[in-house]
């Protein structure tokens, strides 16, 4: 897949930076980083690789169509976007109650409204050179339903599989295909920080997700990035050429699809 760009959204750190970790370690493709803050560890990674690969970092916040389309003028000088993968989002444990309209606005901002945003501006130029892959990280919640407090989350991710099944067939007869993966909960900073601890830091009696997960799970381990992202390079590869508008569920073996 060389000469390829992935422009990959939510990048600085957690499952995105892994994804353009190994987008380059194994690919040897060319990756656009785009996050809010800056991708210092995520390029300071690549860089050790030793790797050929171009890297351009981008600051963007993804639910602002103006910021969107700044970024997308720096891609295009950059070479343009052949990869989308709209990684970034957010999800924090409201209970529903708790949930004001505002907090559900921002949810959809970020969750649903940024992935279109990418999508607008990267599609027409997919279609126009006959090839494009899209992987829309999306979440194993929206099959199972059983974690407390994430109906905003869950909403979100619900109807960014909609918009992957739609666009699989408006975007097929011209080579570009459209999955996405939906991941278990993983250890990372972020899940860290919601869910008040790392896996074994939860006090006792407190409510542990982590142990909760990792019962309901087949394989008996806990998570981390690396371990979903052989799922996202599948689908980006000529194999998967052939596959569109599914969702890819890794969790293990937690949601049976």
């Amino acid at each position: 897949m060389a000469n390829k760009i992935a422009v990959i959204t939510g990048a600085s750190k957690g499952l995105g930076q892994e994804i353009a970790f190994q987008f380059v370690r194994d690919l040897g493709l060319d990756v656009v980083l785009v996050a809010r803050g800056a991708c210092t560890q995520t390029e300071e990674r690549i860089k050790g690789l030793n790797k050929d690969s171009r890297v351009l970092s981008v600051s963007c916040d993804i639910s602002s169509p103006e910021q969107v389309a700044e970024m997308k003028k720096k891609v295009d000088e950059f070479g343009g976007c052949d990869i989308l993968i709209n990684n970034a989002g957010i999800y924090p444990f409201i209970l529903f109650e708790e949930l004001d309209y505002d907090a559900w606005k921002h949810f959809f901002s970020v969750n649903v409204d940024g992935p279109y945003n990418c999508l607008q501006a990267f599609l027409p130029g997919m279609r126009k050179q006959g090839w494009g892959r899209v992987v829309n990280i999306t979440s194993d919640s929206f099959m199972n339903g059983q974690e407390p407090k994430l109906s905003g989350y869950i909403s979100t991710k619900g109807a960014v599989i909609g918009l992957t099944r739609a666009l699989a067939s408006e975007y097929g007869p011209y080579g570009v295909t459209v999955n996405s993966v939906a991941p278990g909960l993983f250890v990372c900073d972020q899940t860290i920080s919601n869910i008040g601890g790392a896996p074994g830091e939860i006090e006792e009696g407190g409510f542990n997700k982590w142990d909760l997960m990792l019962g309901l799970q087949s394989i008996k381990k806990y998570p981390y990035p690396a371990d979903f992202t052989g799922a996202v390079k599948f689908l980006v590869s000529e194999e998967a050429g052939f596959m569109t508008g599914q969702t890819m569920v890794v969790d293990g073996g937690i949601a049976r699809v």
